[in-house]
């Protein structure tokens, strides 16, 4: 009976290389194994199989990932029982969206150690950020107060006089009065809310004190990156020039 033997010792014996590099080569996804790409560093091949090594192969470390998630209205975000969150299911090849302009190649370790930034609530929809780089988790999370978010939101109901004056500043919340804002109609039943350091349950509430019941709320845009085409459950990676 043949034997099977660990894909990094038959690529360092073909490249050849060095034990490490071959598991680099692998864990970047460069290698495949009968035309598909394996990225287990402990995967084990035969004798007939067939293993390649991509022309344009690096040892270089591969840079961490932001993820842009269209994150569907009824989905909850919080982790179950395993410590998972619920919304990388969405994360996958067939998942990703046609028209996601960045060249990179959708890897297992892109799922790793990812960081989900500014939740949204399970009957909220739209954009979210998942993140393997300490700088955009840093920009998101401590300076979340200083980065402009926009929403649609989908209102019922007839506006109070002076209403519309009154969600860009004038009321409260909490006891505390909220900062001016940029809030306008798109079109009869839909508002456009631009502000920083939203709170939780801030929107329905304003709109509530004039007068509008919410039916969906729907977040386009954070600082200066928009959702734009992304459709739901769809994803794409953040390129190299977008910045929040």
């Amino acid at each position: 009976m043949t034997e099977s033997v660990r894909l990094a010792k038959r690529l360092a014996e073909m490249v050849p290389c060095s034990r490490r590099e071959a598991e680099q080569y692998i864990e970047g996804g460069w290698v495949k194994v009968d035309g598909q790409v394996v990225e287990v560093v402990g995967y084990r091949v035969l004798p007939e199989q067939q293993v390649e090594l991509s022309p344009d192969a690096s040892v270089a470390t591969v840079d961490p990932v932001t993820i842009l998630l269209h994150k569907p209205v009824g989905v909850d975000a919080s982790a179950d029982e395993n410590g998972i969150n619920p919304l990388l299911q969405f994360i996958t090849l067939e998942n990703r969206a046609a028209d996601d302009k960045s060249d990179l190649q959708f890897l297992q370790r892109h799922l790793r150690d990812l960081r989900m930034l500014m939740p949204l609530v399970i009957s909220t929809s739209g954009l979210l950020v998942f993140s393997q780089d300490w700088r955009v988790a840093r920009k998101l999370f401590e300076d979340a107060d200083k980065v402009e978010q926009e929403y649609v939101v989908e209102v019922a109901g007839e506006i109070v006089p002076n209403g519309l004056a009154l969600l860009n500043h004038g009321l409260t919340w909490n006891g505390k009065p909220l900062p001016p804002i940029k809030v306008s109609w798109q079109n009869e039943t839909r508002l456009r809310f631009a502000l920083k350091g939203v709170q939780a349950g801030q929107i329905k509430g304003m709109c509530e004190k004039v007068g509008l019941t919410v039916l969906a709320i729907k977040r386009i845009r954070i600082g200066r990156v928009p959702m734009a085409g992304l459709q739901p459950g769809k994803w794409r990676y953040l390129l190299a020039g977008e910045q929040f």
